[in-house]
Formats: C-alpha cells, sequence, structure tokens
C-alpha cells in the first residue's frame, strides 16, 4: 500500500522536499532560533462560494504534539470568510517548517468536504441526507471523509468503519449487484428482509430491470408494510427529468395506499439537485459530490517575525502582513482586527468574540475535547444564518 504511516506524518516526512531545504538552510545560517507569527487562510474561495467550513483541526493538533509551538485556531466546525484568520502557528520556525505541507493537506482537505456537505445540507433542507461516498477516495481515507461529511452536516455515512473511528452506526440501502445475483427484484428483496437485521430500515432499490413505478409497485406488494422506502438511482442515460420521474412514483405509491413509503433519490446528485427535488423527495443518498468537492484552498504565511524584542509585521506581497484575531457577532457578522487592537462592536451594539483562541501551547493541546456531535450541531447552528 502506498499511503504514509502516522509516525511518517508526526514525524515531519510526509512533506514536500523544499521544506526540509529550508530546515538545512536555517541551521547552516543559525537562524533555528527565528521565531515567526504563521497565519492561516483562503485568498479565494471556489467559484460560487461565498463562506466556508473549518475542520480537521482535531487532527492538526495531534500531528503537532510535542513540537514547540503554540497553534490558536477556530473552533472545528466553525464558518469562515477570505482573509480570515483560521489557524496560527507561533514558534521558532526551524521547529515546524516542514509541516506546512503536512497540515495543509490536512486542513484543506477536511475543510473541502465539509464545507460541500454543509452546502448539500442547505440544498437538502429538512430531508435526509446520506453520505455514500467513500468509493469515491482511496479506501485508507475512508473513516476520515465519512468523519468530514458528517461534520458537515450530513445525517448518517455508509462507511464500515466509522463504528470503530467516529462511533457511527453505518446506514445505506443495497446495491445494484444484489439484485442482479438473483436476477429477480423480488426473490432479492426478500432475501434482504429475510437476512438482515430488524432494525435495518427495509428501502429497496426499485430501478434494476424495469421502470422506476413498477418496481416501486411491486415492492410495495410483496413487502407490504414492512416497506419503508425506495430508492431510485437511476442512471444518467436513462434519467431524463428525474424529478418527474419521482412525481410519478410517488403519484403511483399514493394511488395503491403506500402514502407511507419514501422515495430516496441517489446517483451523481449536485446542490442544484436536491433543490429540485427536496418537494418530492424524503431524503438523498450524496456520494461523489462530497466525497471529491472543490477545493477550499487554504494557505499558510508567515505575517509576523520575532525580531529586536518585538514583533515586525512581514509577509510576502498579496496578504495582509501581521498577526490577526477573528470577531463574531454572527456567522454572517464578523470582524478582522490586528492583533494589538480592540474590534469595534456589533450592528446590534453586543460585544463581538473572539474566536482565535489558543489551542495548543509548547506542544501541548489544551483546548478541552469537542465530540463530533457537537461539532455537526455547531455546523447545523450556523447554516441557519446561511444561503448558497
Amino acid at each position: 500500500m502506498y499511503v504514509a504511516k502516522e509516525n511518517e506524518i508526526i514525524n515531519g516526512e510526509a512533506t514536500d522536499v523544499y521544506f526540509t531545504r529550508v530546515k538545512t538552510i536555517l541551521e547552516k545560517e543559525n537562524l533555528k532560533d527565528l521565531r515567526v507569527r504563521a497565519e492561516f487562510h483562503v485568498y479565494g474561495l471556489p467559484q460560487g462560494y461565498n463562506w466556508a467550513v473549518l475542520s480537521g483541526v482535531e487532527e492538526v493538533l495531534h500531528v503537532m504534539k510535542e513540537r514547540n509551538v503554540d497553534i490558536y485556531s477556530l473552533p472545528e466546525g466553525t464558518v469562515f470568510y477570505e482573509r480570515e484568520p483560521i489557524m496560527m502557528i507561533e514558534g521558532n520556525y526551524y521547529d515546524f517548517a516542514e509541516m506546512e505541507s503536512i497540515v495543509l493537506g490536512i486542513l484543506r482537505h477536511y475543510s473541502s468536504i465539509t464545507t460541500r456537505a454543509a452546502r448539500m445540507r442547505i440544498a437538502a433542507g429538512n430531508k435526509t441526507l446520506l453520505f455514500f461516498g467513500i468509493r469515491s477516495i482511496h479506501p485508507v481515507l475512508a473513516p476520515m471523509v465519512d468523519r468530514a461529511a458528517y461534520i458537515g452536516g450530513v445525517d448518517a455515512v455508509s462507511g464500515v468503519l466509522s463504528k470503530k473511528y467516529n462511533n457511527l452506526e453505518p446506514t445505506g440501502t443495497m446495491p445494484h449487484s444484489l439484485v442482479i445475483v438473483f436476477n429477480d427484484q423480488k426473490k432479492a428483496w426478500l432475501s434482504f428482509d429475510k437476512h438482515m437485521d430488524p432494525n435495518v430500515p427495509r428501502i429497496m432499490l426499485v430501478d434494476t430491470f424495469w421502470d422506476e413505478r413498477a418496481e416501486a409497485l411491486l415492492a410495495a406488494k410483496v413487502l407490504g408494510e414492512k416497506l419503508q422506502g425506495v430508492r431510485l438511482d437511476t442512471p444518467g442515460s436513462r434519467r431524463g427529468d428525474m424529478k418527474r420521474i419521482a412525481e410519478e412514483v410517488r403519484w403511483a405509491l399514493d394511488l395503491e395506499g403506500f402514502k407511507n413509503v419514501k422515495i430516496i433519490v441517489s446517483g451523481g446528485l449536485d446542490e442544484d439537485d436536491l433543490i429540485e427535488l427536496r418537494e418530492i423527495a424524503d431524503g438523498f443518498g450524496v456520494g461523489t459530490s462530497i466525497a471529491f468537492p472543490p477545493s477550499v484552498d487554504i494557505s499558510m504565511d508567515i505575517v509576523e517575525v520575532y525580531e529586536g524584542g518585538k514583533w515586525i509585521p512581514r509577509t510576502k506581497r498579496g496578504k495582509l502582513p501581521g498577526a490577526k484575531k477573528l470577531y463574531v457577532c454572527s456567522p454572517v457578522e464578523h470582524y478582522i482586527v490586528p492583533w494589538e487592537e480592540q474590534p469595534p462592536q456589533c450592528r446590534d451594539g453586543n460585544a463581538p468574540e473572539q474566536i482565535l483562541k489558543k489551542q495548543m501551547e509548547n506542544g501541548r493541546i489544551i483546548a478541552p475535547p469537542i465530540s463530533l456531535e457537537e461539532k455537526r450541531k455547531y455546523v447545523i447552528e450556523q447554516l441557519k444564518y446561511l444561503s448558497l
């Protein structure tokens, strides 16, 4: 398996060669004690995005343990905007130079997935949102991708390893392969019902061989009151107007007295699809569009250097020099303020909260742990203020 081991990541080996060269130069030039403040931020969100959600903080703190640095960060799950400081590392640059690519890789990947999941959460409204995306990524990342999607607001994930790593009970329906090996929808559905635990929802796939309406009605008649839902996973080559297909299935089920049977739609769905279908569908299964989202391109830049007993603002052109704090009044009212300055009042007259807080001191994690459920709840509360 061509994947880095955990100790190789923590030791800084899973990095770019130019950072190891920097360390060599710093050592040769007697600059190992040069203290800096390095800020993490986004100076350009993906097209169509005007906000993002930070995640991956817990893993960053894990890989940075025992390095002699302080880390300030927004709480995991915080909504942020362009140019805002989302994390800052303070310490001797020599002590963490090789970790830049590693920390960025964690934050970018996590935040990109979580942000996309949060956008899907808004698009789905109050309908069930399931994540089926681990087939889209390298399997070594399966628990991480499930975790990132769950923080963003999906209701459940399908990955078996999420039970072990995330304490999330995996959920899902059935694959087309089950129906195909039986070569008979009825036999496949009845076998599923016979052998699956009673707690597993009886949601049957109804588009393998026949028309969706015909298979949905057949499933309802075969399973009767046991049937809790049908899943439409119609391939793009046969799809046509998915909303019309779902409406037809809903009408037919209602007409035959199966009004309690829910309709779950999956298969290549994006945000626009969810918005269009949420009037008729009861839930969605989303995979690739969350697992392979547009990249939230977080970058790290030194913004201050400690010289002559004081902090000197210094950074590359195109970036705002100097360390900064982020004050928040609400998910849609943020203020970026130089480190030593006071923030303005909120529009409602209240004092804003400074949320770029110290999470690590001298390599020791000092932030209280936050559960996965608390992170997800925090994201969903903020999404009430946001739109796509």
